[in-house]
């Protein structure tokens, strides 16, 4: 066979496989194809047999060619060329499997981001109007995808015909088709809008025709019959009310704050909590006139009490983005923190954790002595929460209520809470507790912190759980960061090696515990957390105290060990060579290349092959030699 058929014959060898998934391969490989073929060939000859395969093959094919052919465009002489590219694509679009759909329309706008003005005006808007007349819901629910690609860069007559067009797609009788055309308006709109914003002298820009058939739209979705479109109405509201913000117009207030309180009341508790999940959203367009924000308080609170757990906990995440807005804070105290306690002990506890989360947020909002008389009661009660998200997700959002009232108002609740999370069943909570010490630290101060942390910090070290014991070796890096060189050698690195260091003395009052070194993953994590370390602390304490250690870990009876000490001496050497440490030449010489050398005569492959890789390292350090 001639080599210049042999891609192309190879594709639809692969194409006619039994096996679905051989022929999902075959179509991975189409680009590669297409740049062995080049464009011209591309062009006339995989085309078209890709348009015969868009026409019977199973879904997954259809969806590996519809993303792929989004990438099409250089390989086929560009642009110029796009039309049997788009023939293509319009098949996929139409096709009944969703995922097959939305990579066809993914890469229809793709296409369309490649094409002249003139191009997208004769062979897009084209397709659009193709697809419109189809019977079947799934050209409609694609063709919804589309409008986006196109609705910015024609002139305003035709702009107002595929408004038109799309109001049809709007009311059509699809529950399924209104839902993907709800689902795309707010793009629709927000994308005249930045057109707009951008080029506010443009005869292209939005005038009062289009926000008439756009609030058409909108007042339709509102009183749709299927809950699953009417809750999309809400990020259409977001889209208009934005808008109205940007062009500074508030002569729509009214009517748009009618139509925010409709959803915001509707009796499906799907479309009340979508409401309540962009209520900030929907306020924000709202503050520059008071009085509306204020007429929102109670909307707010009604939602904070809604029979609907989901409800309460969305607008829960809504608390300090709406309570910003409310210029008397007086209405915030008397109105909505007595709602706030109630949720705090709300049934649910993923309403009480996603309070938690945003509740601390209110403290840089309201007066100190607010804060401490109305909100750090609901704090410190929620730090004795039984669920472990709730208390977990006041503690990782403290500091900003530390900054409002100080920490020492805090602490007493706070440590016990730690403690009991820090011991909690669940690893991953554990682990969120561990991440978040360092920020703690920071806030407490190093004495505090010596006497009420440090030693919970240590016992991480020993966790069952690996990630655990990982997380707790970076948060000891952390910490030696934030409290120093001086502080890691007296409480970490003496404590871990039980060296009686002359400054810690019985009188201070500080048990230095017997680490068992006869365990592997005490000996291990110990390795791990001195290699950590060694980049944060004084060159002096890694070259007396850490290297040491390392060098009566060559001789270790476990593999694993043996080749991460072997890691080890490369990074020993490169942070002694970054900090210019005097003696390190004489230091590899004498001791670490030696334990190198020992350690490529091991019998394990492992060892031996990252000893090698160490010694690379370090010959390639040039002046540590």
């Amino acid at each position: 066979m001639n080599d210049d058929f042999y891609p192309l014959a190879l594709l639809m060898d692969e194409l006619k496989h039994d096996y679905v998934s051989n022929r999902v391969q075959a179509m991975q490989k189409l680009d590669a194809i297409a740049i062995a073929l080049g464009p011209e060939r591309t062009l006339h000859e995989l085309l078209p047999f890709l348009n015969d395969v868009a026409q019977d093959d199973e879904e997954e094919v259809f969806a590996v060619l519809a993303e792929k052919l989004g990438l099409f465009v250089p390989l086929i002489g560009g642009h110029a060329n796009c039309e049997p590219l788009i023939r293509i694509l319009a098949v996929l679009a139409a096709m009944e499997e969703p995922i097959v759909r939305d990579h066809a329309v993914d890469s229809l706008h793709a296409i369309s981001l490649e094409l002249t003005d003139e191009e997208l005006n004769s062979i897009f808007l084209e397709l659009i109007r193709s697809l419109s007349q189809g019977d079947w819901f799934s050209k409609k629910v694609s063709l919804c995808g589309l409008f986006k690609s196109v609705i910015v860069r024609v002139d305003a007559p035709t702009r107002r015909d595929l408004l038109m067009l799309y109001y049809n797609m709007i009311v059509d009788d699809s529950p399924m088709v209104r839902r993907s055309a709800a689902k795309n308006l707010p793009t629709l709109i927000d994308k005249i809008s930045d057109y707009t914003r951008e080029n506010a002298d443009s005869p292209r820009k939005m005038d009062d025709t289009d926000l008439e058939i756009i609030s058409k739209m909108f007042h339709y979705l509102i009183n749709d019959s299927q809950d699953s479109v009417k809750l999309l109405s809400i990020d259409v509201l977001v889209s208009i009310l934005s808008y109205f913000h940007l062009v500074n117009d508030n002569t729509h207030n009214s009517d748009c704050f009618v139509s925010a309180l409709k959803l915001i009341k509707d009796e499906s508790w799907r479309v009340r909590y979508a409401a309540a999940d962009r209520f900030g959203d929907i306020a924000v367009n709202f503050s520059s006139v008071d009085a509306d924000v204020y007429k929102l308080v109670d909307p707010f609170i009604a939602l904070m009490k809604d029979n609907e757990g989901e409800v309460r906990k969305a607008v829960a995440k809504q608390l300090p983005q709406f309570c910003k807005l409310i210029k008397d804070l007086k209405i915030v105290e008397s109105k909505i923190i007595p709602v706030v306690n109630d949720l705090s002990q709300d049934p649910h506890e993923n309403v009480r954790a996603a309070l938690a989360s945003t509740v601390t947020g209110l403290s840089p909002i309201l007066p100190r002595q607010s804060t401490i008389d109305k909100l750090l009661p609901i704090f410190l009660e929620m730090l004795k929460d039984e669920f472990p998200d709730v208390r977990l997700n006041i503690i990782s959002n403290l500091s900003v209520v530390n900054e409002t009232i100080g920490m020492d108002l805090l602490s007493t609740s706070l440590l016990p809470a730690i403690t009991e999370l820090a011991q909690d069943n669940k690893w991953r909570v554990r682990l969120a507790i561990i991440e978040y010490i360092p920020k703690l630290a920071s806030q407490l101060g190093e004495s505090f912190f010596n006497n009420e942390l440090l030693t919970l910090c240590m016992s991480w070290l020993w966790d069952p759980v690996f990630v655990v014991r990982d997380a707790a070796v970076n948060n000891l890096k952390e910490l030696t960061e934030i409290f120093g060189s001086v502080w890691a050698e007296e409480h970490i690195v003496t404590r871990l090696l039980n060296i009686k260091d002359e400054r810690i003395t019985e009188e201070e009052g500080i048990a230095v515990d017997q680490v068992d070194f006869s365990n592997f993953i005490i000996r291990i994590t110990c390795l791990f957390a001195f290699t950590k370390l060694v980049p944060v602390i004084d060159s002096a304490i890694v070259v007396n105290k850490i290297l040491p250690f390392i060098n009566f870990l060559t001789s270790d009876t476990v593999p694993n060990i043996r080749f991460n000490v072997a890691k080890s001496f490369a990074t020993v050497v490169e942070v002694l060579q970054q900090s210019q440490y005097p003696e390190l030449p004489k230091l590899v010489a004498d001791d670490i290349l030696p334990n190198l050398d020992g350690l490529l005569n091991d019998n394990d492959v492992d060892v031996i092959y990252y000893a090698k890789e160490s010694i690379a390292k370090i010959k390639q350090m040039g002046d540590v030699m």
